[in-house]
């Protein structure tokens, strides 16, 4: 069955949610061989690009990654805010280890924002040796809503504009090899199910709801992420999705009162901020973690590397597998996001794409 495009049957769908039961209730357990906060190495000389870095999950990364000596790239909407958090960091610094952060608009509700990120970044030919693409929205029990570039909202801040950036962004990804890609992936995608044809929920057939937009949107980022790994498969740069763990967030602020309270009693099994970092931070750090991304690409696996919340080599769903349904998703995605087919491979063999989105195009 295509489930990609049909729908989940009803044993899958069952299945999926009793593994997000599971692994929700038992995420301390299984995590519990792990520092708070996550022992980093030395980073010294290395670029990192993080998205959402003012809050949350971001904010965790960016900040212990810049402490690590690497020099941090905080890819954010509010400019004024990340400047305030740094002001606050440099309190803390010791004159031994200064701490080396810039902060560049990005808003992923515009793709031209995105486009004009990369430009700027490799604009300075400047390596880059690790990408994490944290933002994403879950906007619960809201109604549909669309950008001004015409998707719906969940696709496109949680998908498409991390995608494009992803790929944008490979001309410094490749100077800065061995490089990483970071896709912050919910575990919520074992009850996702992508239409490549109707990715923005316009049919009844698909009808929309925030759990589904979501869900789907983490999904559509997993495929990706594996057919771009097969894009790299003969080069350095490596890209990897992980799964955070169920993490206490404000999402549920615009609940229903009753379901509100019933979310804040799962919080005593719920990770906070810090420790829903620490995959992220694993997967953007750890040094053997990279001949298990070779060995992917050697064997031409169907899925990139999937990190879970206990920092250990974890599967997604049997979904992510489907590597026709992938392409699928791949070729829309790239269609959606205004770069031709052979984008990846142009791109690597250093030619200049044109993306519709970019802010001298006419669309």
């Amino acid at each position: 069955m295509n489930s990609s495009s049909t729908g989940l049957e009803w044993t899958e769908w069952l299945q999926g949610w009793r593994r997000l039961t599971y692994e929700t209730l038992f995420q301390k357990i299984h995590a519990k061989h792990l520092q708070d906060p996550l022992l980093l190495p030395p980073l010294n000389d290395l670029n990192c690009i993080v998205t959402g870095a003012t809050s949350g999950i971001g904010l965790e990364i960016a900040k212990q990654l810049a402490e690590s000596g690497a020099h941090l790239v905080m890819a954010v909407r509010n400019t004024s805010f990340a400047h305030q958090l740094i002001q606050k960091w440099r309190r803390n610094e010791t004159e031994s280890r200064p701490l080396s952060i810039e902060v560049l608009e990005l808003d992923l509700f515009y793709l031209e924002s995105v486009v004009k990120f990369a430009q700027e970044w490799n604009s300075r030919s400047k390596p880059l040796n690790i990408l994490i693409n944290n933002a994403g929205i879950y906007s619960i029990g809201q109604p549909q809503k669309f950008t001004k570039d015409g998707y719906e909202t969940h696709i496109q801040v949680n998908h498409l504009a991390p995608a494009l950036l992803s790929v944008l962004l490979l001309p410094s990804l490749k100077r800065g090899t061995p490089s990483r890609i970071i896709n912050m992936i919910s575990l919520m995608h074992v009850i996702g199910v992508v239409d490549p044809q109707d990715m923005n929920f316009l049919t009844k057939k698909n009808k929309f709801t925030s759990r589904k937009a979501y869900s789907s949107s983490k999904l559509a980022q997993l495929k990706f992420s594996s057919i771009l790994q097969k894009f790299l498969i003969n080069t350095n740069i490596h890209v990897l999705c992980v799964e955070p763990g169920a993490v206490r967030t404000n999402v549920t602020r615009d609940l229903p009162r009753i379901l509100n309270i019933l979310y804040q009693k799962m919080f005593i099994f719920m990770f906070d901020a810090q420790q829903g970092s620490r995959s992220a931070l694993f997967a953007a750090t750890d040094a053997d973690i990279l001949d298990y991304c070779g060995d992917l690409k050697a064997q031409e696996c169907n899925v990139c590397a999937f990190i879970g919340c206990h920092c250990r080599i974890s599967e997604p769903s049997k979904e992510a597998y489907n590597e026709r349904t992938s392409f699928e998703i791949w070729n829309k995605t790239m269609e959606m996001v205004g770069l031709p087919a052979g984008g990846v491979d142009m791109i690597l063999q250093g030619e200049e794409i044109h993306c519709r989105y970019g802010a001298n195009s006419d669309r």
